[in-house]
């Protein structure tokens, strides 16, 4: 079986979330940070060599109405560098509301909204993850 990450790319961050080794349970790591896509992908890289991550599950972040717009569009300028880069698989996930389902997990845990920042896009890539390994 392939050990799986998802990640949910933006301007600033690039969350980041990676399935246990008998593929059950998402865990949120660390976010990367997301400013220089180059370098974002280089820790990228470097963490699916270190983990044996085989298989990169981008968020794409389409509208309700399902139309992509332009985080959609840099969602997928950013997969297909890493692609480039890597020896790993790149698969593309829906990721509408999954911040939203992220958010509502963290509350449930205590975490206030303001601290929440740091950890908001990690925890959004682990939803989609999740929702991702449950479907198997």
């Amino acid at each position: 079986m392939v050990r799986a990450a998802a990640l949910d790319v933006g301007k600033v961050r690039v969350g980041v979330a990676d399935a246990d080794e008998l593929g059950v349970l998402a865990h949120p790591r660390p976010f990367v940070d997301g400013r220089d896509p180059r370098r974002a992908t280089d820790a990228l890289v470097k963490l699916a060599a270190e983990e044996g991550i085989g298989l990169f599950l981008v968020g794409l972040p389409a509208k309700l109405s399902g139309e992509e717009g332009p985080s959609a569009r840099r969602a997928r300028r950013f997969a297909e560098q890493l692609k480039a880069k890597a020896a790993v698989e790149v698969e593309f996930v829906d990721e509408r509301l999954s911040t939203q389902q992220a958010r509502a997990r963290l509350r449930e845990q205590g975490v206030r909204d303001r601290d929440a920042r740091e950890r908001i896009d990690s925890a959004s890539a682990a939803v989609l993850l999740q929702a991702w390994l449950d479907g198997r």
